[in-house]
C-alpha cells in the first residue's frame, strides 16, 4: 500500500487506543449463525493485526441473542488472553458475571441506558431499576479483581424520546463511575450526534476524560467527524468495530458502526500512533466479509480491496 504522509493537528492525542467491537456487536445481529472457528479466527486476526482491546462475546441468554449462544466454548477455544491484552465479555446481570467469572475472564462490561424509553424497550426495567441492577453485579466484579467497563446508549439521540439532555447522560456517566466503573463508553447508538453535540455531552461530564470511550454509529455519515472531535477534547479511546460489521436496529438504513479501517485511516493520516496494521486488518476484513457472504461496509476496505492473507 502507498504511503501518503502524515500532517497533524494541535491538540490531538498522540495515542488512541482502539477498543474492537466487532466480534461482539458486529456479529450479534447477524441473522445465519457463524461458526464458533469462524468466530475465533476473526479474533484471533485481530490481535494479530495489533488489537489490545478486542471485546469478544457476550454471556446474555441464548435465547435473547441465539449467533452469542457458543460464549463458553469460543472463550475455551480462544483461551486466556495474552499478557497486556484485553479481551472482555457483556454481562447483563449476575448469572452473566457468574458465567464469566467461570469461563477465567478478567475484563468484563455492563450496558446502561441514558433514556427511560430504551432501558424498558431493551432491558424490561426503568432507567433507575436497572442501574439497581447493575451495581450488585460491577461491585462483585470488582471484588473478584476484574476490570469493569460501563456502556451507556442513546447518548445522543433516542428513536422514542428524540433529543438527548447532556445532563441526563452525565446523571448515568456518574452513577457507573461511583459503581466502580473504570471505563465508560458513551454510545451514539443511533448515529444522530454531530460535533456540536459532542462537545456539549463531554463539557456536562465531570469523569475524567481518560475514562472515557466514544462509541459512534455511522448512519449518517457523521462517525469520522464526531470521533475527531472528541479526540480533540481529550478522549484517547474509540470504539469501532472491523470492517464495519454491525447495525442499529433501532436507526431505518442504519449503517452500523464505525469501521475500524476508516478510522484507521484517518488515524494514521494524524500521525497518531494505534499499533494496529491496517494492511493485515483489510485482509481480515475481507476474509471476515467472504465467511458472510457480503462485501464489508467500509469505505477504505473497499478502497484498499486487498486480497486475503
Amino acid at each position: 500500500m502507498p504511503e501518503y504522509g502524515t500532517t497533524m493537528l494541535t491538540g490531538l492525542p498522540e495515542h488512541v487506543t482502539i477498543y474492537e467491537v466487532g466480534a461482539r456487536d458486529g456479529l450479534q445481529n447477524e441473522k445465519n449463525l457463524v461458526p464458533l472457528e469462524v468466530k475465533a479466527e476473526f479474533v484471533r486476526r485481530l490481535l494479530a493485526a495489533g488489537h489490545t482491546a478486542v471485546e469478544v462475546t457476550s454471556f446474555v441468554r441464548p435465547e435473547w441473542v441465539p449467533q452469542l449462544a457458543d460464549a463458553e466454548e469460543l472463550l475455551a477455544t480462544l483461551g486466556p488472553a495474552p499478557e497486556g491484552i484485553r479481551m472482555p465479555v457483556l454481562v447483563p446481570n449476575r448469572r452473566g458475571l457468574d458465567r464469566a467469572l467461570a469461563a477465567g475472564v478478567r475484563e468484563v462490561a455492563v450496558f446502561a441506558s441514558a433514556t427511560e424509553a430504551f432501558a424498558r424497550k431493551n432491558l424490561n426495567r426503568s432507567l433507575d431499576e436497572s442501574l439497581q441492577v447493575f451495581e450488585p453485579v460491577v461491585t462483585a466484579a470488582r471484588a473478584e479483581g476484574l476490570a469493569v467497563r460501563g456502556y451507556v446508549s442513546m447518548c445522543f439521540g433516542d428513536p422514542w424520546e428524540g433529543a438527548v439532555t447532556p445532563a441526563q447522560v452525565a446523571r448515568i456517566v456518574t452513577a457507573l463511575r461511583d459503581m466502580g466503573a473504570q471505563e465508560i463508553s458513551l454510545g451514539d447508538t443511533i448515529g444522530v450526534a454531530t460535533p456540536g453535540q459532542v462537545v456539549a455531552v463531554l463539557d456536562a461530564i465531570t469523569v475524567p476524560r481518560d475514562e472515557l470511550a466514544v462509541h459512534f454509529h455511522d448512519t449518517y455519515g457523521q462517525a469520522l467527524s464526531n470521533t475527531l472531535t472528541a479526540l480533540q477534547h481529550g478522549v484517547t479511546t474509540v470504539d469501532s468495530s472491523a470492517g464495519g460489521l454491525g447495525g442499529c436496529p433501532y436507526a431505518e438504513s442504519a449503517t452500523g458502526n464505525l469501521a475500524t479501517e476508516d478510522l484507521l485511516w484517518q488515524l494514521n493520516g494524524l500521525g497518531i500512533h494505534t499499533g494496529i496494521d491496517l494492511t493485515s486488518l483489510v485482509a481480515t476484513s475481507v476474509w471476515m466479509a467472504q465467511q458472510l457472504g457480503r462485501p464489508s461496509p467500509s469505505r477504505v476496505v473497499n478502497a484498499l480491496a486487498i486480497p486475503e492473507i
